[in-house]
């Protein structure tokens, strides 16, 4: 199994900048990919942005002003807010996908808990 647990959200002003991490613990050599989701109040979750061996993806709506990354050998992803906006307003999900060829064991990809972002205007 992977444990994944969530820190840095909180409340910052319009145009303030966050840093989320994400830790992972576990069966961490059947991380394949790291994301970010998010879900805000009455929304559908949605996916902010993602980091595997081969590629980086965002949101349109965070291009530009959010930065994924992450540290294999500390099994940690962060994800740097700048600019943020009341919309970015969510609880922000750490997601790791899981290689299931590798890791028949494991029967699903793996959330955190959620850490809450809030941005006033």
């Amino acid at each position: 199994q992977v444990q994944l647990v969530e820190s840095g959200g909180g409340l910052v002003q319009a145009g303030g900048s966050l840093r989320l991490s994400c830790v992972a613990s576990g069966d961490t050599a059947c991380i394949t990919d790291y994301a970010w989701r998010r879900q805000g109040s009455g929304e559908e979750r949605e996916l902010v942005a993602a980091i595997n061996d081969r590629d980086i993806r965002y949101a349109d709506s965070v291009k530009g002003r959010f930065i994924i990354s992450r540290d294999l050998a500390k099994n940690t992803c962060d994800l740097q807010m700048n600019s943020l906006k009341p919309e970015d307003t969510a609880t922000y999900y750490c997601v790791v996908i899981i290689d299931y060829f590798r890791c028949p064991h494991l029967i699903r990809d793996y959330w955190g808990r959620g850490t809450q972002v809030t941005v006033s205007s």
